[in-house]
């Protein structure tokens, strides 16, 4: 049973939508730091500037240009 509950843990871990950020949610937020490597303030500013697309947040974050569809 108490393996359940160790991935219980996980899926609650995850963003709900992992295409976006939702920056007003403190797990998703700690969650994106981790998987950009950032800090919280650069995570928040990319979202400032580019929107909550996690894509554009990624490419803005490693420096890249921006490629919109």
């Amino acid at each position: 049973m108490g393996d359940l509950n160790a991935m219980a843990y996980v899926f609650e871990s995850l963003p709900a939508d992992r295409g976006l950020i939702d920056i007003d949610d403190p797990r998703e937020v700690n969650w994106w730091r981790k998987r950009f490597g950032c800090s919280e303030e650069q995570l928040r500013r990319a979202v400032m500037k580019v929107g909550n697309s996690a894509a554009k947040v990624e490419q803005l974050l490693d420096g890249k240009d921006i490629v919109t569809v």
